[in-house]
């Protein structure tokens, strides 16, 4: 197996679903199927059940994806710190980040990168249905998460940033028109689910109405890639960080103001017994720069 087709099989292992592995990787749904149908036969045996409502991981399917996924984030970390020595970058910072807005964060990256000219700042995908976990496993260094977070081995740094949420629904519901929304109108929906913890998710996602209204919880995601075709269709809907409306803008999907919703606040956190120098300098710079606006 190629390197590029271990990267495939893992992206539609995490994925499970063609288009959306071949939009990430930017290539044709069809260059994935080859590359999947290509290991099969290589190795011997189905690696993915499919038919046409979805795409599973077979046993022996699971037990490569084990047996793959530290081999490739190594590989990957071996040719990170080649291209890094390449720089003269001799440091790394790995940022965990739950969405893709990196663009806005270049004030923080700039005001660093003048304190540590070594340093190379690496970013890292997290799961908001494990926010945590990467940085209590040594596989992200600081991570940029919404607040509160009350976890007692982690430490919350400074706030990098405000901003308002937002409720997203399919252009055809019936509160796309509307000039703004409230968390009381979620007692009328199904709105999905799966950040954790429970208190981190209720400051975005809250699971009852100010007026007490039990609000039905229905699709279980991890990432906001995941809940793109489920708000088009319809199926749910879900308060959001305000960037989405730039990061996701799509025809089929519109962004409502929720009037009552408070500012979600994004700061950096780290797991305190990892506390180093060059996290105690990204930390200053965000001091340094203030609180951005995304």
């Amino acid at each position: 197996m190629e390197l590029r087709d271990i990267e495939i099989f893992l992206t539609l292992a995490e994925e499970l679903h063609f288009g959306r592995t071949a939009e990430r990787l930017h290539v044709s749904v069809a260059a994935v199927s080859k590359a999947i149908k290509k290991q099969e036969r290589s190795i011997g045996t189905e690696l993915f059940a499919r038919n046409s409502r979805a795409v599973m991981l077979t046993p022996a399917g699971h037990r490569l994806h084990d047996d793959l996924r530290p081999v490739y984030q190594g590989l990957h970390e071996i040719l990170g710190r080649a291209r890094s020595a390449a720089r003269k970058k001799t440091d790394v910072l790995r940022l965990g980040m739950l969405s893709t807005n990196t663009t806005e964060l270049h004030p923080l990256f700039d005001s660093f990168t003048v304190r540590q000219p070594t340093c190379e700042i690496q970013l890292r995908y997290v799961s908001f249905s494990d926010p945590f976990g990467p940085l209590r496993a040594g596989e992200t260094d600081v991570l940029l998460a919404w607040l509160p977070v009350e976890e007692r081995d982690l430490t919350v740094g400074p706030i990098v940033a405000t901003e308002p949420p937002v409720l997203a629904v399919s252009a055809g519901h019936r509160l796309a028109e509307r000039p703004w929304a409230c968390y009381e109108d979620l007692g009328d929906e199904i709105v999905m689910g799966g950040a954790n913890p429970g208190y981190w998710r209720e400051a975005l996602v809250p699971t009852r109405t100010p007026s007490g209204r039990p609000i039905r919880i229905g699709p279980i995601v991890s990432s906001g890639e995941e809940m793109l075709p489920i708000l088009a269709a319809g199926e749910a809907v879900s308060p959001v960080y305000g960037h989405s409306t730039r990061y996701y803008a799509r025809p089929d999907l519109a962004h409502v103001p929720i009037r009552d919703a408070p500012p979600l606040r994004w700061a950096l956190i780290w797991s305190t017994a990892s506390e180093n120098d060059l996290i105690r300098a990204f930390a200053q710079a965000a001091r340094d720069v203030g609180q951005l606006t995304f």
